[in-house]
C-alpha cells in the first residue's frame, strides 16, 4: 500500500509541476499561491507535527529552537550561494540557480515519502493518515519546485528536470523507510529543521519576489488563498 500511495505523491507533484510551468506567463501569481502554500505547510503540517513527533524527548523550547535554527541556517546558505554564484543577473551557470531551493523541496518531497513508510510501518491505519496530509500539499510542491526554478531565471527544461526529481523523491524515501528505524522525537527535530527552511522560503523569497515589479493586491490574495488552501486541505485530511 505504501508503494502505491508513493505512486500518488509522484502523480501529484508532476500535476502542479507541469501547471507551473504552463502558465509560467503568470508567474508573480503563482509565485503568490506558492508562498502562502510553503508558509501553509510549516504552519499547518511541518510544526504541528515536530510539535507532536518530538514530545516524547524533546520540550516545546527545544522544538522552536531547531525550528529558528533552520531557518538561520537556510538564511545563510541561501546569501552565501546567492552571493558567490549570482551577484549579476547574466550568471552563465544556469544549473545553478534555484538549486538550492529546488534541493530543500526535493529533500522534504523524501521526508513525505519517508513518513508514509514509517507510517505503514506502525499500521495501514495511521499510514493513510499521513498519506492523505501529504497528499494535500504534493501538488503545491510541484509548484513551488518548479518556481524555485523559473524565478532564479533557470531554463524550462532545467525547471522539468528539477520536477522529476521532487517527484521520484517520495518513492526513494518510502523505500528508504523499510531500510531502518527512526525515534520519532529525532524526526520531530528533522520536521522542525524543515519548518524553519519552509519559513525562510516562503517568507524571505517567495513573498517578496512574486510581488516585484507587479500590482500587490492580486499577489497578495493569491499568497493569502495558499495559506488557506494549504491548511484547510491538511484539516480534512485529518
Amino acid at each position: 500500500m505504501a508503494i502505491i500511495v508513493a505512486f500518488f505523491t509522484i502523480c501529484f507533484t508532476l500535476l502542479g509541476g507541469l501547471f507551473a510551468l504552463r502558465l509560467k506567463d503568470k508567474l508573480h501569481l503563482i509565485l503568490g499561491f506558492s508562498a502562502g502554500a510553503v508558509l501553509g505547510v510549516a504552519l499547518f503540517d511541518l510544526i504541528p507535527e515536530s510539535i507532536n513527533l518530538a514530545q516524547s524527548g524533546f520540550n516545546m523550547e527545544t522544538v522552536t529552537l531547531f525550528i529558528a535554527g533552520g531557518f538561520a541556517f537556510y538564511m545563510v546558505l541561501d546569501r552565501l550561494f546567492s552571493l558567490h554564484l549570482h551577484g549579476e543577473d547574466e550568471c552563465c551557470k544556469e544549473s545553478h540557480r534555484g538549486t538550492l531551493g529546488a534541493l530543500t523541496l526535493c529533500f522534504h518531497s523524501f521526508l513525505d515519502g519517508l513518513g508514509i513508510g514509517l507510517a505503514f510501518k506502525v499500521s495501514p491505519a495511521i499510514g493513510w493518515v499521513v498519506a492523505a496530509a501529504v497528499l494535500s500539499h504534493d501538488f503545491s510542491d510541484g509548484i513551488n519546485t518548479v518556481n524555485m526554478i523559473l524565478k532564479n531565471k533557470g531554463g524550462v527544461k532545467q525547471a522539468f528536470r528539477w520536477l522529476v526529481f521532487d517527484a521520484l523523491a517520495p518513492a526513494f524515501g518510502v523505500l528508504a523507510a523499510f531500510s531502518f528505524t527512526l525515534k520519532e522525537s529525532t524526526l520531530g527535530l528533522l520536521l522542525a529543521i524543515f519548518a524553519g527552511f519552509f519559513l525562510y522560503i516562503g517568507a524571505g523569497e517567495l513573498t517578496p519576489e512574486s510581488h516585484h515589479r507587479h500590482p500587490t493586491f492580486l499577489t497578495t490574495l493569491m499568497t493569502i488563498f495558499g495559506i488557506v488552501v494549504i491548511g484547510l486541505a491538511i484539516h480534512f485530511a485529518g
